[in-house]
């Protein structure tokens, strides 16, 4: 029987526990994306109480691109020096950290008409309304270059790996979907070519950092809305990021906030399971591809997880908000306190002023 607390592998990297903590955008850093006491702290923490991997929260490959307030940047060799000393910080715990890499587009509301936001398509993210300029071929290669400069970095920085966030209606999700992409040149239409810009980020990326550097894909199993990318087509995007060399897929979602009151829900033959909401879609990935898969969002419960384990392919387990409102958790659960986690997924995590957990947790 498998469990959570046993060693594994994700590409060339060696887990000590199966337990990831998926990417969580803190709003801690300074106004350019550079780390501060307070987030050295918070992953010192992580890494301290048991998580074999923590995913960063994701950090924006050019300057001007920015999302949301407080988060991290890898847009300039001036970050390396700051990241080397957070992965020092993790590593002496004996915990991994990749960091997540993304361009967020439009989905956002931040300082929105101050900064050009690049979109595929002149098509309004659904959540935000926000529409973006339309790339140029041009903007297209610059974009990719940002992103393959900013997995060097990455790797200079000491980090054990990269994630590409191809998920949540961030840019590179916008290209993937016929939603959300428009576009009648080579970027757009079939499948084949709505993949052509994340095939060449990556592509791009794998020669700054080498063959045996692991490259994550986090992925949104379906956009779970009519005309928007399907879980068959994220299928088809898995195993093609497999035989390209990819070491491990995060399959997720883009329903934050509802995916509690969504479960039970069928979407493209599947459920939306109560307890790991996507775990019906990764476990059909994870059998497609003999790379890793994580899944994420819904999980409490140590043994309904080890049950998914043992009854699917699944070998990796994220959470996040549980650990906004518990940083000791998998401690606890190794230490024999194998109740389920504080958290009520009730999506009232606090912004303002950092992203910590408002019902539990006394700031």
């Amino acid at each position: 029987m498998k469990t959570l607390f046993e060693k594994c592998k994700l590409g060339s990297l060696n887990l000590k526990n199966r337990l990831v903590r998926s990417a969580t955008w803190e709003n801690m850093t300074t106004e350019n994306g550079r780390m501060t006491p307070r987030l050295y702290e918070i992953y010192k923490t992580l890494a301290e109480n048991e998580v074999g991997l923590i995913i960063t929260g994701y950090a924006n490959v050019v300057a001007e691109e920015q999302p949301n307030p407080g988060m991290m940047g890898i847009y300039d060799d001036f970050f390396i020096a700051d990241y080397r000393r957070l992965t020092d910080i993790v590593h002496k715990h004996d915990s991994k950290i990749i960091l997540q890499i993304a361009y967020g587009g439009t989905k956002t509301t931040y300082n929105v008409g101050e900064r050009t936001i690049f979109a595929p398509s002149n098509v309004p993210e659904r959540s935000t309304g926000t529409c973006g300029m339309p790339m140029t071929k041009d903007e297209i290669k610059s974009i990719i270059k940002a992103f393959a400069a900013a997995g060097k970095r990455a790797k200079e920085s000491g980090f054990d790996g990269v994630e590409i966030h191809a998920a949540h209606t961030y840019l590179i999700n916008q290209f993937l979907s016929p939603y959300y992409n428009n576009r009648t040149d080579e970027y757009g239409g079939s499948l084949e070519n709505r993949m052509r810009f994340m095939v060449e980020i990556y592509e791009a990326m794998r020669k700054e950092v080498g063959a045996d550097y692991p490259i994550l894909v986090k992925l949104t199993a379906s956009e779970f809305f009519e005309g928007g990318l399907t879980f068959d087509e994220t299928r088809s995007i898995c195993i093609k990021l497999e035989k390209m060399g990819v070491q491990g897929l995060e399959i997720s979602g883009n329903i934050h906030g509802k995916a509690k009151s969504m479960a039970g829900e069928f979407f493209d033959g599947h459920e939306l399971k109560k307890q790991g909401y996507f775990v019906e879609y990764g476990d059909i990935i994870s059998r497609d591809v003999d790379i890793p898969v994580i899944t994420v969002g819904g999980l409490s419960q140590p043994d309904h997880i080890e049950s998914i384990l043992n009854e699917t392919e699944i070998k990796l387990f994220g959470l996040s908000r549980p650990l906004l409102a518990e940083p000791d958790l998998f401690k606890r659960w190794k230490e024999g306190d194998r109740k389920k986690a504080k958290c009520v997924h009730c999506s009232n995590c606090r912004h303002d002023d950092g992203n910590y957990c408002a019902v539990f947790i006394d700031k």
